[in-house]
């Protein structure tokens, strides 16, 4: 468990990529391709970070100020909770599921948010989309390159919703982090209940340790 949480920790801004909002120079009413979604926001948000690296390094509630800034809007932080919980997201109450969106959010930015700041935009690679802009549901590839000169495949898997593409999961050399998850914390929960799960959570955030899975 805990090798898998530091592989995707290593490469985690390749999940923050896909955390972004539409241009705001794109029409409201107009349907832009997913790979265009992720290529143009990838871009301001790098551009961002160019700007003030040495600020975030510093201060990382900035950074983390930043993040929000971006992802909330294109993260799809209720249907990606709901595919963790699978089965206990049916039996969780209304009050539960909502902790638990926050919670697993908050983890998801403290855990990976300071990996973001020695990223560059040269090392990322983003494939045309090959479906159509009517699909429901869209892959779009990419191709990361770290700082050893390997080269990674990344997939990000959005949906559309009424506010347009949103992420819900990305997938890093095949591996799912909505399934990575999905499995530990289904075991944790089996084992100690999803109120448990959620405190400690909560407890990581309050404490500013890296969340763990």
């Amino acid at each position: 468990m805990i090798d898998r949480f530091c592989r995707f920790s290593s490469i985690s801004l390749l999940v923050f990529l896909g955390f972004m909002p539409w241009s705001l120079s794109i029409p409201a009413n107009a349907v832009q391709a997913p790979d265009k979604v992720i290529e143009s926001l990838a871009h301001q948000v790098l551009a961002d970070l160019d700007k003030n690296r040495e600020k975030y390094r510093k201060d990382f509630a900035q950074l983390r100020q930043m993040v929000d800034k971006y992802m909330l809007t294109s993260f799809d932080a209720e249907y990606a909770a709901q595919l963790v919980l699978a089965k206990n997201w049916r039996t969780a109450t209304d009050d539960q599921r909502k902790q638990f969106i926050e919670a697993f959010y908050q983890s998801l930015l403290q855990s990976y948010g300071t990996s973001l700041l020695d990223f560059t935009e040269d090392r990322i690679k983003i494939f045309p989309y090959q479906g159509k802009l009517t699909d429901s549901v869209a892959t779009v590839r990419s191709e990361i390159r770290r700082k050893n000169g390997n080269v990674m495949s990344v997939n990000y898997l959005l949906r559309m919703t009424d506010t347009g593409w949103k992420v819900y999961d990305v997938t890093i050399e095949g591996v799912s982090y909505v399934k990575s998850f999905r499995t530990d914390f289904g075991t944790e929960i089996d084992q100690n209940g999803l109120d448990a799960v959620i405190k400690r959570l909560q407890s990581q955030q309050n404490s500013s340790t890296p969340a763990k899975k």
